[in-house]
């Protein structure tokens, strides 16, 4: 089972949107850094853009930051690019046999069990902001 990338190439589309000239932040850039199709970029544009993350603009000018990157956390990323999954690490099985002593109780002894590791999860997603990932890579770009 292959994990989702949404929340890295959100991270990289805003990244991207900072980095870049105003004005040239278009999908089709930002496809040619992330390696993806701009059809793929446009995507997450929409989702990035519902979260208040950042705004597009039809024809030239392409995107922008909503808010400076000191105030975008890697939570508020995780919350827009994987709105069906909040900070889940396991995904549960959503249709187990509850005639089975197994399937009956697997859910909530999965979520019991994973729960702390999950609100670790978000409580440091929540402290990273993108303005340290940003400078990072600037510090490995010198």
């Amino acid at each position: 089972m292959a994990t989702s990338t949404r929340f890295a190439v959100g991270v990289h589309i805003l990244l991207a949107i900072d980095a870049l000239p105003p004005g040239r932040a278009t999908s089709a850039v930002i496809a040619h850094s992330v390696n993806t199709n701009p059809v793929v970029v446009r995507r997450m544009f929409g989702m990035l853009s519902r979260a208040g993350l950042m705004s597009t603009r039809p024809g030239a000018g392409g995107a922008r930051l909503a808010r400076p990157l000191d105030r975008i956390t890697l939570l508020d990323v995780w919350s827009a690019a994987e709105p069906a999954t909040p900070c889940a690490l396991v995904s549960i099985h959503e249709h187990p046999n509850k005639e089975c002593p197994v399937g009956a109780h697997i859910a909530d002894v999965l979520r019991e069990a994973t729960g702390d590791a999950e609100n670790a999860f978000a409580q440091r997603l929540a402290r990273v902001r993108l303005s340290s990932l940003a400078a990072g890579i600037r510090a490995r770009a010198a």
